[in-house]
């Protein structure tokens, strides 16, 4: 039977047989020619060739390497005049979270200043900065934040998507910024995944026709407002897969046939090419085994040969180091494979550029390949007006900080906000509710700016945030607080459901912790294993006769039937960003009860009935708890009723482990530095106190381990500490040990002193209180090699029964000269593996 697909897509492909597609095989009839609404000018072509016929080797090579601005001075730029430079998630100017748009344009500025100086390497193509502005301008302190994408998939207009792209690219360019790293297209396949919610839908319909709106927003319309003066160049990534890995593992291998890679995870591509992206980002994924960044087959004889791309191909965060034979300074098989520039964070930048340079003279990369990848990029500069336009620091927006978070563009967000919620649970039309009420809001997400907006929020993970890090952001709270007390009504806030008069209704409002790539995959869709507290929560109110409203945050849908049992409604409203007070826009009627808002969001993902479910639309065997596009509105009938199973088979081992540092500070812990006289909690990527120096750095995804580097005559370290605190029975701490994954990088001179802290104990004082030396144990490891260690819990006190409220999991104190990297700091059952210290 032939398939063919027509122009409904913007282009047009081969017809296949269903035979020619084993998955073993290469087939590219299967790929379509894009045509892009952006063709080709003869004149830019003119200019791209003189000005390549220019270049001396180094300069093409420096066009192609990308570091990250930790990474690299201005000196450096004006010594390589690098083609362009990015900040990765949580880096900022002068390594300062609280920036001003000031400090970003400086950045900018003299970044820009530095390369189209040729004092030093002759050149003066200007420069260009990519960022991560994945749901707004998300690493600028007071730049309004929209819902994360899950969301924007729930709410099913493409309008207004465009609208939020055209607000995101003005928020950037006042800070003197060309390139957005968006959006993302990845089809998600399995919510276990820890992108889940980079992800528009599992159906790849929703994500063609946003990548379309989404690329228009950013790059403006071909023929129109294309790259103009208020526009940036846009990137569909990753390409290609990333949302189909075995088991949602992130940087996994897909195993998609190449039929199924085209028709689920290719649609993006299609809507975003023929809108005109003209950058394409490629994924950490592998492909049957064959990393995405090496394969040339993918990067280069479909994406650029068949669908005829002509813009650049940039890699991730240092993922042509993952390809075979390849290390972050060395991968000629990406250039070979179709990579047009390494991104190349770390001080691996300068080897890579060198050894490159020297690949092309010995003939291991042909100069045709070099010269194809800067005809890409010069391509794109020039259409993107590089060359004409002003500095950065004298754009049309540059400066104009209004702009950051303006209220027109906060009022976008909050239909975003409106109209990506969804209704899972609505008993007796509990909702909406009278605003003339007594309400109860408790949850930790209720007043938490930081918690509802997620990953990619400021720092990369979205931790460390508090509301202050918002200004002219609001919380769910907030919205909630203001319309009840302009009704009339009262309004409690307790995060632990606490009131002196009771009230008539609760709003919870819960959910996931924000994670982003890497950090954020799991095992399953369990809520809360193991630690049921917003379970108790409802329960408790419940259990006072007083109905619950639920409102979820997430970044996936999970299994969550023990909370859907234990509400009346339940509402499901993903990362909605910085504009939580819309929120109440729809969960309450105006003072005379009418519906201000109805709800109209609807599933882009299907909802798992059981807790280990991966399952998707128009799947064979397709039965889920609630479908694809299900969202009750107000006046429909509920169909949840309240005995859903709550039955799954839980990992004991998994559920005794207490985890303090696993890529990222584990809840509820606080990671802090300390040197002899000082002591700040890390909230940063860099952080430098006397003594001693804090960096994160890259184990096997971005930024999941970090390094300290010791010098100092006095005691300095690191430390894990909570105000709330985690109990081990006595029967756990007997048979418990500290775990520690580390690299140690330089001689131990001195004793390394580890020592936890707990509050009272049996014993009648502070528990667990003694200090262990793991110098001998560190000696012994091989140098720069990456191994666990153990400390045995009776190591750190005397009595099992004083691991009593652990206030202080971890804390490692030395003095002298070390480096020492560090990537897992747990508590785990003592019968999994690692080279232990025992005590006497």
């Amino acid at each position: 039977m032939a398939i063919a697909l027509t122009g409904a897509f913007g282009c047009t492909s081969d017809p296949v047989t269903e035979e020619s597609d084993p998955k073993s095989e290469k087939n590219l009839a299967i790929w379509p020619t894009i045509t892009s609404e952006v063709a080709q000018d003869a004149a830019i072509e003119k200019k791209v060739a003189d000005l390549l016929a220019s270049m001396t080797l180094e300069q093409k090579v420096a066009q192609m390497i990308q570091p990250e601005i930790r990474d690299i001075t201005v000196e450096d730029m004006r010594k390589y005049g690098f083609g362009s430079y990015l900040n990765g998630g949580g880096a900022f100017p002068n390594n300062n979270k609280h920036s001003t748009p000031q400090d970003w344009i400086a950045l900018a500025e003299d970044m820009y200043q530095a390369s189209i100086d040729d004092s030093l390497d002759g050149s003066k193509i200007p420069t260009m900065w990519g960022t991560d502005a994945v749901h707004g301008h998300n690493n600028v302190i007071g730049a309004t934040l929209f819902p994360h994408n899950i969301g924007l998939g729930a709410a099913n207009n493409p309008e207004l998507i465009e609208k939020i792209a055209q607000i995101t690219a003005t928020e950037v360019m006042v800070t003197g910024i060309d390139w957005v790293f968006a959006p993302t297209v990845a089809t998600v396949r399995d919510d276990r995944w820890g992108r889940t919610y980079e992800g528009y839908s599992e159906d790849p319909e929703i994500v063609r026709t946003y990548a379309s709106s989404i690329v228009k927003g950013l790059q403006g319309h071909a023929g129109k407002n294309f790259l103009g003066d208020d526009r940036v160049i846009s990137t569909v990534k990753h390409f290609i897969g990333d949302g189909g890995t075995v088991d949602g593992d992130d940087q996994g291998n897909n195993i998609s046939s190449e039929q199924e890679l085209f028709d689920i995870h290719a649609q993006g591509y299609v809507g975003g090419l023929t809108a005109g992206a003209q950058s394409v980002m490629a994924s950490f994924n592998s492909w049957h085994g064959e990393k995405v960044h090496g394969n040339g087959y993918l990067l280069t004889d479909v994406l650029k040969n068949k669908m005829g791309f002509d813009g650049f191909v940039v890699g991730d965060w240092n993922g042509h180091g993952q390809v075979k034979g390849c290390s972050n300074e060395s991968c000629p098989q990406a250039v070979n494979a179709g990579l047009d520039i390494y991104m190349v964070p770390t001080d691996a930048w300068k080897p890579l550029y060198h050894n490159t340079i020297a690949q092309v003279k010995d003939g291991t990369i042909k100069q045709s390949r070099i010269d194809d990848a800067v005809t890409r990029i010069l391509r794109v500069k020039f259409r993107a007006g590089l060359f004409d336009k002003p500095s950065p620091a004298k754009r049309q927006f540059s400066g104009k900080t209004e702009l950051i978070g303006q209220a027109s563009h906060r009022q976008v967000a909050e239909q975003a906000v409106r109209e990506s919620l969804v209704l899972l649970k609505n008993k007796e039309n509990l909702l909406p509710l009278s605003p003339k009420q007594h309400i109860l809001i408790a949850g930790d997400a209720a007043d938490n700016i930081g918690k509802q907006s997620g990953g990619w929020t400021i720092t990369w993970q979205g931790t460390n945030n508090q509301n202050s890090d918002f200004p002219g952001g609001s919380s769910i709270y907030d919205g909630l607080a203001q319309q009840i007390n302009a009704a009339g009504g009262k309004v409690t806030l307790s995060e632990k459901g606490q009131y002196t008069d009771k009230p008539d209704v609760a709003i919870v409002v819960f959910g996931e912790e924000p994670y982003a790539e890497g950090q954020g995959d799991i095992a399953d869709l369990v809520y809360q294993k193991g630690h049921k507290s917003d379970l108790q929560l409802l329960k408790s109110l419940q259990a006072q006769n007083i109905p619950v409203v639920a409102v979820f945050i997430s970044g996936r849908p999970m299994w969550v039937n023990a909370e859907l049992n234990a509400s009346d409604a339940f509402v499901a409203a993903w990362l909605p960003g910085s504009e939580g007070k819309a929120v109440a826009d729809v969960l309450l009627s105006d003072s005379i009860g009418k519906v201000q808002h109805d709800f109209v969001g609807k599933l882009s993902f299907s909802w798992p009935q059981t807790a280990d479910q991966i399952v998707n639309r128009f799947d064979d065997d397709y039965q889920p708890l609630l479908p694809y596009g299900f969202g009750l509105r107000y006046g429909d009938d509920n169909v949840l009723a309240d005995n859903l199973s709550e039955q799954y088979q839980a990992n004991l081992d998994s559920e005794q482990t207490v985890k303090v540092f696993a890529g990222q500070v584990a809840k509820p812990w606080k990671m802090q530095l300390f040197s002899e006289h000082e002591q700040q909690d890390v909230v940063a990527s860099n952080l430098l106190l006397p003594g001693i120096h804090y960096r994160t750095i890259d184990k096997e995804v971005q930024e999941d381990a970090f390094r300290l580097t010791v010098k100092s005559d006095a005691p300095v370290g690191i430390q894990f500490v909570s105000d709330k605190g985690v109990t081990l029975n006595a029967e756990s701490a007997q048979s418990s040990r500290l775990t520690l994954n580390v690299k140690r990088e330089s001689d131990v001179a001195k004793p390394v002193l580890v020592s936890m802290q707990c509050q009272q104990g049996e014993s009648g004082a502070a528990g667990c209180q003694l200090s262990h030396d793991i110098s001998a144990q560190l000696s012994a490891l091989p140098l720069d090699t990456w191994t666990d260690i153990g400390i045995d819990l009776n190591c750190l006190s005397k009595n099992a029964s004083d691991f009593n409220q652990i206030s202080q999991a971890f804390k490692l104190s030395t003095q002298g000269s070390l480096s020492l990297s560090i990537s897992g700091i747990n508590i785990v059952p003592a019968n999994e593996d690692a080279s232990t210290s025992s005590c006497n």
